[in-house]
C-alpha cells in the first residue's frame, strides 16, 4: 500500500520537485560519505543536483551511483 501512495505522489510531482527530492536524499543519505565537502543549498537548481553528481559516483557506494543516474536521468530529460 505504501509503495503505492509513493507512485502516486511522484506521478503528480513536478519534474523539479523529484530533483529536489533526489537532491535531499543525497545529503541525507550520502553526505558524510560522498558530499562531505559540500553544503546543500535551501532551493536547489538543476544545476546544484548535477553539481553533486560526480562526487556521488566518485566518492560514493554503489546506492550512491545509482542516485547519481537518476538525478542526471531528470536533469537532462528536458535536453
Amino acid at each position: 500500500m505504501i509503495i503505492y501512495v509513493r507512485n502516486i505522489l511522484k506521478a503528480t510531482m513536478t519534474r523539479q520537485d523529484q530533483i529536489v527530492q533526489l537532491y535531499n536524499q543525497a545529503f541525507s543519505n550520502f553526505g558524510t560519505l560522498a558530499l562531505w565537502n559540500m553544503r546543500p543549498v535551501r532551493n536547489p537548481t538543476r544545476q546544484d543536483a548535477l553539481a553533486i553528481t560526480e562526487a556521488l559516483r566518485v566518492e560514493g557506494n554503489l546506492d550512491a551511483r545509482a542516485l547519481a543516474f537518476q538525478i542526471e536521468s531528470l536533469c537532462h530529460a528536458d535536453q
